[in-house]
């Protein structure tokens, strides 16, 4: 990629929310540098004099700590540290005309798909010949790509359709250039993400072109692991898993967000999707690749969720033992359908409700990991920490997921993949040592 000279001025890109804004940073970091401005990502003692801060507004949670980081932000203005804060993502887009009367001090506010007009506020140009090129702020070795923005299902708690708009796919090739962009600058994992990559390609080609996306993705040099985030389970295409089980560069790991149970919750969320289709849909996934990792995510007290709908919830996780699950209380987030039901569990309920759910997951968790333990696994060093090296398995989302802390007398460099064999387990970790010369089972 080549720059213009730089203007001098350094710009400190803060990313809140998730993986999917992340990659809308790293994209403005990198069109910013092409214009010849000094941009870092999240660093706070860089001199930087303009602050860029990428906003989440998913729930409420995620609302109050984008508006605690911007009034954190004003007030270093205020005492002279920047001279200009401009916010830019889902919580701008949806908020804006309410922030700019609540928080004047802020420059300006951009939405979600504003990235030209941000850049104009730097009197830069969107360079289109960047497309398919950005600076990963992950580290050299894994990077998320997202494949399509925003989303088209209805589900009734949402409000990603408001502020992300209907699907988009991105190009097929574009997807590809950016794929070996990113290998030949060392990444040797990628992520695959969007809103719904399920949905992919329904718009551009008529069908969903995914299967090919992967096989694609799979051919490029230089890639070892691709991972697959974010796959809604209705309508999900089975021959995606052809593809899984027979690239073995593309991970046994599959991250389904299913939200409930009970037919009843599942008709009230909108899911599109029962009980009995789930099931089968699970037996496919497990039968197709009897050694996946299923990542999910649960919701609990939506509107109308009744002790018998989370007791049937719960059962269903004891029965399906998820290898990575998630869980959410539901926040009753305006414009969206569930705004206009009465939101009638109580908080104290909701919150009981994802804590007793975790609590399972923990044990159904600690029993997965005790079943590694005297077996050796692939493991990709993501970073050292406090004298121990810290790695993932092809089971572990990086933030997310499990972590395989190790000791070892030798260097392990990050971004490099070795051989561990486990020796002890905890709840959401796992503990080992090199293999070495060691003659126990191995699972690659």
């Amino acid at each position: 990629m080549k720059t213009k000279r730089t203007t001098g001025k350094k710009v400190n890109v803060i990313t809140l929310g998730c993986a999917k804004n992340l990659v809308d940073s790293e994209v403005l970091v990198t069109q910013l540098k092409s214009n010849g401005y000094d941009a870092v990502h999240e660093q706070n003692k860089s001199g930087a004099r303009v602050a860029v801060i990428n906003t989440c507004g998913f729930i409420g949670d995620a609302r109050e700590e984008s508006i605690d980081t911007i009034l954190r932000v004003v007030d270093e203005k205020k005492s002279g540290r920047y001279e200009k804060i401009y916010v830019t993502g889902c919580l701008s887009q949806r908020y804006r005309d309410e922030l700019r009367r609540e928080i004047p001090e802020v420059d300006a506010w951009f939405g979600t798909r504003e990235l030209p007009e941000l850049l104009h506020k730097f009197r830069a140009n969107y360079r289109d010949e960047l497309v398919g090129e950005r600076i990963p702020s992950t580290g050299k070795h894994y990077a998320y790509m997202k494949i399509s923005e925003g989303c088209d299902r209805p589900c009734s708690f949402c409000a990603i359709p408001l502020m992300r708009g209907k699907h988009v796919s991105r190009p097929l090739d574009e997807l590809i250039r950016e794929a070996q962009n990113l290998a030949a600058r060392g990444v040797r994992e990628l992520l695959v993400i969007a809103q719904d990559t399920t949905y992919y390609g329904i718009d551009l080609y008529g069908k969903r072109r995914l299967d090919e996306l992967l096989r694609r993705l799979s051919d490029v040099e230089g890639l070892e692991w691709i991972r697959l985030h974010y796959a809604f389970p209705a309508g999900f295409p089975m021959e995606v898993l052809d593809v899984m089980a027979e690239r073995k560069n593309i991970c046994n790991y599959l991250d389904i967000p299913l939200q409930h149970a009970s037919d009843h919750m599942l008709k009230t969320m909108r899911r599109g999707i029962d009980k009995k289709r789930t099931e089968e849909l699970l037996t496919a996934i497990r039968e197709k690749i009897p050694d996946v990792a299923i990542r999910t995510t649960m919701l609990t007290g939506h509107p109308g969720e009744t002790k018998k709908d989370f007791e049937e919830l719960m059962a269903f996780v004891e029965k399906w033992k998820f290898e990575r699950l998630g869980v959410f209380a539901y926040s009753h987030e305006e414009g969206t359908h569930a705004f206009t039901l009465k939101d009638d569990v109580p908080a104290a309920t909701k919150n009981a409700r994802a804590s007793r759910l975790m609590d399972l997951q923990q044990e159904i968790s600690l029993e997965l990991n005790s079943q590694k333990i005297g077996n050796i696994y692939r493991v990709l060093i993501d970073r050292m920490e406090s004298g121990r090296y810290i790695g993932r398995t092809e089971y572990d989302s990086p933030e997310v997921d499990n972590e395989v802390i190790i000791e070892a007398q030798t260097e392990l460099k990050p971004g490099t993949f070795t051989d561990v064999l486990i020796t002890s387990a905890s709840e959401f970790d796992l503990h080992g040592v090199p293999a070495g010369s060691t003659r126990q089972k191995s699972v690659l």
